[in-house]
């Protein structure tokens, strides 16, 4: 029988303060449990094991994520939607550390497949893209661009990897527009005609 007051939903809220409190990983059973103020065994009636908790709080976070994206890019289009874009993911990952951490967790792809958050991230980020006369496979591969730009920026940024005296601002500007510039020109796949 659950706890009571206890649900999944709030197992999965509670674990998104701790990721961003302790770091993601430490996100355990026993720490939500201590939270709670009940026992291991009593979160189980929520969730399946450690890796379903992690896994709920990634698809949590990721939704919390593209909500903020959607929100931002609601209306634009081309450099403006991209730097809305960029802007929101930043600003996410800078004041969510923990959940952000758990957006880059890998997923099993039937999980994903049926999540309203993926979908409606692949919609928005491949809706922005398009606005660059982008298709696939070129989409992909700009997808993958962006990702790891920008997470590589945030994982660089928020561990105090950027030491020379340069306004960090500034120089998350410049890599827009060098982002913006590359989308505009994108070295379009051809089809050969065997």
């Amino acid at each position: 029988m659950a706890r009571a007051g206890l649900s999944a939903e709030r197992v999965v809220v509670a674990a998104a303060e701790l990721a961003d409190e302790a770091g993601f990983e430490q996100v355990t059973l026993s720490a939500l449990a201590r939270r709670f103020g009940v026992r291991d065994a009593s979160l189980y009636s929520h969730v399946r094991n450690l890796e379903d908790l992690r896994t709920r709080l990634a698809l949590y976070a990721g939704g919390e994520l593209i909500d903020r994206i959607a929100a931002a890019v609601a209306g634009r289009a081309g450099k403006n939607a991209l730097a809305a874009f960029a802007g929101a993911y930043r600003g996410y990952a800078l004041e969510h550390p923990g959940r952000y951490a758990a957006t880059q967790i890998r997923i099993d792809q039937s999980l994903i497949a049926g999540s309203p958050a993926m979908l409606r991230t692949a919609r928005i980020t491949y809706g922005m893209l398009r606005g660059y006369g982008l298709d696939e496979p070129d989409l992909t591969d700009a997808v993958r661009l962006l990702r790891s730009t920008f997470h590589g920026y945030c994982a660089l940024e928020s561990a105090g990897g950027f030491g020379a005296d340069r306004d960090v601002q500034v120089s998350w500007d410049k890599a827009i527009e060098a982002l913006h510039l590359a989308l505009t020109h994108w070295p379009r796949e051809t089809k050969s005609d065997d």
